[in-house]
């Protein structure tokens, strides 16, 4: 019995305590890691009181736990900053168009609408062209038709056979021409081409007339239908001067005035005469006179196309500062 009493089967046996190893029995390199002054814990409640169960059970608001923060909210309206964007690019586009429009303005002076430009400034021109094309204004110019109505005048064409007398050199030496240009009605969509003459007694203007269609955003398709030769209109009077220098010689014609007032009476009469006189007007019955134009850069004082031989025209509105 005595070894019977000294079996308890419900008797526990006590955990072992769990052993802290102190400094002094600590290698070298485990009393480095285990050294107080490399264990540092941020200060905490839990460290130096018990924690209570009805604290842990509050209900809390949820946290952002992003790191960076919200990203702020931008101040007012957020299409107002894109809108402000927006404009200071179209200010930026604005000024190099201008700038570049000027230039043009400067190579164009003294080339006589191209003729007489050399190689090496029509490079320069096309080169500017080219960059007025790329920053055009007016993607679809046959929509805005407003813009292409009015006359505009040639200021330069890759085109010297146009007009074949201004590329021949066939014209009198005292005939020039004075003016080329072009106007559109964009309400009748018409256009006429017109090429002044002025000579030292008259001026005279050969024109021809056409219907457009709209064919595309950028392309009209042009039929002639008539060219028309207008009346030359003789100037009202013939100035004289009153002496003139010949082979270091002065003639007077001071004499002369009876016999120059005669003249220019009868001159006033016969420029009254044939300047009233209809126009010449030739029909074109060829349905080959037809032709297409592309414009490629159009605002309210600009106008470049190229025609279907690849050629390239310049044109001012009337009124511009451009042609000053």
């Amino acid at each position: 019995m005595a070894a019977s009493s000294s079996f308890n089967p419900f008797a526990l046996k006590s955990l072992p305590k769990t052993q802290t190893p102190s400094s002094s029995s600590l290698k070298p390199q485990q009393r480095l890691l285990f050294s107080p002054s490399t264990l540092s814990f941020p200060p905490s409640k839990a460290l130096t009181s018990k924690p209570s169960l009805s604290s842990s059970l509050i209900p809390r608001a949820a946290v952002d736990d992003d790191e960076w923060g919200k990203e702020p909210e931008p101040a007012g309206n957020g299409e107002s900053g894109g809108v402000v964007v927006a404009e200071s690019v179209e200010e930026v586009v604005v000024s190099e168009v201008g700038e570049l429009k000027k230039k043009l303005k400067e190579l164009l002076y003294g080339t006589d609408r191209g003729l007489k430009a050399s190689s090496e400034t029509r490079a320069e021109i096309v080169e500017l062209i080219t960059q007025l094309e790329a920053k055009n204004p007016t993607p679809a110019p046959t929509e805005a038709l407003a813009l292409l109505n009015g006359k505009w005048i040639l200021a330069y064409t890759s085109f010297s056979q146009l007009f074949p007398l201004l590329g021949s050199g066939r014209l009198p030496e005292l005939v020039k021409v004075d003016e080329i240009s072009q106007t559109i009605d964009s309400e009748a969509f018409t256009v006429q081409n017109s090429v002044k003459f002025a000579g030292p007694l008259a001026t005279t203007l050969v024109t021809t007339n056409a219907k457009f269609e709209v064919r595309s955003p950028k392309r009209v398709q042009i039929k002639f239908e008539e060219g028309v030769i207008g009346t030359p209109q003789l100037t009202d009077s013939i100035t004289i001067p009153d002496n003139v220098e010949f082979l270091g010689q002065k003639i007077d014609f001071s004499p002369l005035k009876g016999v120059i007032t005669s003249i220019q009476d009868s001159y006033s009469s016969v420029a009254k005469t044939i300047s009233g006189q209809p126009p010449l007007k030739i029909p074109f019955t060829n349905d080959n006179a037809q032709s297409w134009l592309l414009t490629t850069y159009l605002d309210e004082e600009l106008r470049i196309s190229r025609g279907d031989g690849g050629s390239v025209f310049v044109l001012i509105k009337e009124g511009s500062t451009l042609l000053d």
